[in-house]
């Protein structure tokens, strides 16, 4: 199963350096929708994501809406993630499906409220209390990348380690 995490118009270096690490540890591609609220070459973004760079499959997107040209959500398994999301996001069905895209908008905004209306049965939403504003989004990502990864039984990831072997 191919996974595309899409950051759309992100603003803090260190969570896309953290969330680009994540991507090259499970083999996700990363998409950066611009305007970014940083230079990709930052020092915090390559701090974050240390050496993994180069192993990591990036695709840039010079506007949400150019993005939404190229990959049509009702041509695409496409899920947006925000604290208004109408399912949650462990209880999508990610096995049944060969490529699947998750959305994940800037930090002080989310994704554009047109977006979540236009594709509400599309938006998804990570528990959490009530009186908390949102989570980390490098942290979220983590939370939905995995779960999509566990409900294929983590299929290309190494499970056990060779360490002590």
């Amino acid at each position: 199963m191919k996974l595309n995490i899409v950051l759309v118009e992100p603003e803090i270096p260190q969570n896309t350096g953290n969330i680009a690490r994540t991507c090259a540890a499970i083999g996700a591609k990363l998409h950066l929708v611009y305007p970014l609220g940083f230079n990709i070459s930052e020092k915090q973004v390559k701090r974050a994501g240390l050496d993994y760079w180069d192993k990591l499959d990036i695709e840039e997107h010079t506007s949400f809406k150019k993005f939404l040209e190229k990959y049509k959500p009702e041509e695409h398994n496409m899920y947006f993630v925000t604290t208004k999301g109408q399912h949650v996001y462990s209880d999508v069905e990610y096995s049944k499906f060969d490529e699947v895209f998750v959305l994940f908008g800037k930090e002080t905004k989310g994704l554009p409220e047109d977006t979540l209306k236009k594709y509400l049965e599309k938006t998804m939403r990570i528990p959490m209390r009530e009186t908390i504003r949102s989570l980390n989004l490098s942290n979220s990502v983590a939370i939905v990348a995995y779960e999509i990864f566990k409900q294929n039984e983590f299929g290309g990831l190494e499970k056990i380690s060779k360490y002590f072997q």
